[in-house]
């Protein structure tokens, strides 16, 4: 799965959107009025949680690629000791609730940081364990009472690893032996049974031991272990957080073809396999493929059967001007302008309607909103060196035309669609995007500029084991595009095809 999170949390306080400030208060964000959501009609404090996840590495094969969003609430109710988590995807309205024990999405700095102050903010009496600062923290109604130092924990792979999540106390010894590490552990504090804070372990003699001691879990000094014993009964939440383990760049690939073009993706769009890719991350100026963007703006910012006034920018040519002669046109031609023979013209007149600066903004959160993190549209056209991508965002963003804005592709091959936009104020339109003696083509996208190169991304359907199968083929920063979009096509069908 491709990620790196940026800004992954937000917190929306339901009970003012006033700011106000003091020890252990959040201030409230500004946030978007659907995503709020109804507060139960009995007394319970109430806080949202946005979370964004981001884009891991290429190792993670793009199984995440459309990204994850949610919402998460966050209540504490009359006199339960531990919070309830729920995470609500906005999309589906689905609940999950986090109970008790690891939590991965813990592991997330920002997620952690603002459940811990969540925690705060609502008085709760609990201990925050951070493994990553090396630090346990005790608050006593939502106050800091004690900070202490980790001096060791747990190994990794052993029996005491403790995982970022949410426990509570469920033990406690004065003096605990163990038998498997064979050492007295003072001051113990047991949650999820297996899972510790003790004070400096020692042999049964009583001697100290040694540097290379493999046994116990979270480890203070004896002083430290002894306040916090007193301080943690039984039931007392505790919040764990542990960065997630950092993964090698190690990528297994199957073989490619003999290629020159620097940045290249295949995938079978339907079950997010993919079969051959460079670097997922590197960004590239794309060029016209901004227009893919630009189209889905328009599809769901603006009416398509609507007629337009046409003012023909003189900041842009296009290939076939089309619109200096125009007084008027239909917003659906001018996507099949856009789409079809790649206008400039109808690029920006679209625009227009929205606000050209508007517009561009809601290219770019829309792209946000899509998980596209290396993502930067400057224009609606791609004429702008400044409009940048990889060929991962690429890929999210073909997924969410090909899942939800299919007519968009449609366009791309010229097809009439069967509604009410079918037809158009233009014939003859000359169709810039067919890959010439390629295999099953059914839509994409071409572009270049000097700065980008030649670029792509085009839909083919492949027999594959006898299945038909759609796979999306992209590439940027070409200098043959149609030969290398064949030679990926060909090594699909060489390596999996019947």
């Amino acid at each position: 799965m491709l990620q790196k999170p940026k800004d992954t949390l937000q917190l929306i306080v339901h009970e003012s959107d006033i700011p106000h400030e003091g020890k252990g208060k959040l201030i409230p964000q500004s946030f978007t009025p659907t995503a709020i959501m109804e507060l139960p009609k009995k007394e319970t404090r109430m806080l949202q949680t946005i979370v964004r996840a981001g884009v891991a590495g290429a190792a993670a094969l793009l199984f995440l690629l459309a990204g994850t969003v949610g919402f998460g609430v966050l209540a504490q109710q009359g006199q339960v000791a531990s919070p309830i988590v729920t995470v609500i995807d906005p999309y589906t309205l689905e609940t999950t609730t986090l109970d008790n024990g690891p939590q991965i999405a813990l592991s997330q700095a920002n997620f952690f940081i603002q459940t811990r102050d969540a925690f705060i903010d609502d008085a709760m009496t609990f201990v925050e364990i951070d493994l990553t600062r090396k630090q346990v923290r005790y608050f006593d109604a939502g106050v800091l009472a004690q900070t202490a130092e980790i001096i060791r924990s747990a190994e990794p792979g052993s029996w005491w690893e403790t995982p970022s999540g949410m426990y509570e106390v469920v033990r406690r010894d004065e003096s605990f032996f163990s038998s498997l590490a064979q050492a007295d552990l003072p001051w113990t504090i047991a949650f999820e049974e297996n899972f510790i804070i003790h004070g400096e372990p020692t042999y049964p003699d009583g001697s100290a031991v040694r540097s290379d001691f493999m046994g116990g879990g979270v480890w203070l000094a004896n002083d430290d272990a002894e306040v916090l014993f007193a301080a943690a009964k039984a039931g007392t939440p505790v919040l764990v957080h542990s960065a997630a383990v950092a993964r090698d760049s190690f990528v297994y690939e199957p073989p490619v073809p003999d290629i020159t073009v620097p940045h290249y993706f295949v995938a079978d769009i339907e079950n997010d396999t993919v079969l051959a890719a460079s670097d997922l991350d590197d960004p590239a100026a794309i060029a016209s493929l901004t227009k893919l963007m630009t189209a889905v703006i328009a599809a769901e910012e603006l009416q398509l059967d609507k007629r337009v006034f046409v003012t023909s920018p003189n900041f842009v040519t296009s290939l076939i001007p089309r619109l200096s002669n125009r007084s008027s046109v239909s917003m659906y031609s001018l996507m099949q302008l856009l789409l079809v023979e790649s206008s400039n013209e109808a690029s920006e007149v679209i625009a227009t309607e929205l606000g050209r600066e508007e517009f561009i903004a809601a290219m770019n959160t829309k792209a946000r909103q899509l998980g596209m993190l290396h993502t930067t549209f400057a224009d609606p056209s791609g004429l702008s060196s400044e409009n940048v991508s990889t060929v991962g965002d690429l890929y999210r963003l073909t997924q969410y035309i090909y899942d939800n804005r299919r007519f968009i592709f449609d366009i791309t091959k010229d097809i009439n669609l069967p509604s009410s936009y079918e037809g158009g104020d233009f014939a003859g339109l000359v169709n810039f995007n067919e890959i010439e003696d390629t295999t099953g083509f059914i839509g994409g996208k071409v572009g270049e500029t000097l700065a980008a190169g030649q670029t792509s991304i085009s839909l083919h359907e492949l027999s594959i084991k006898g299945t038909t199968r759609t796979v999306v083929v992209i590439i940027l920063g070409s200098e043959g595009r149609t030969a290398d979009v064949q030679s990926l096509v060909s090594f699909v069908e060489e390596q999996f095809g019947d």
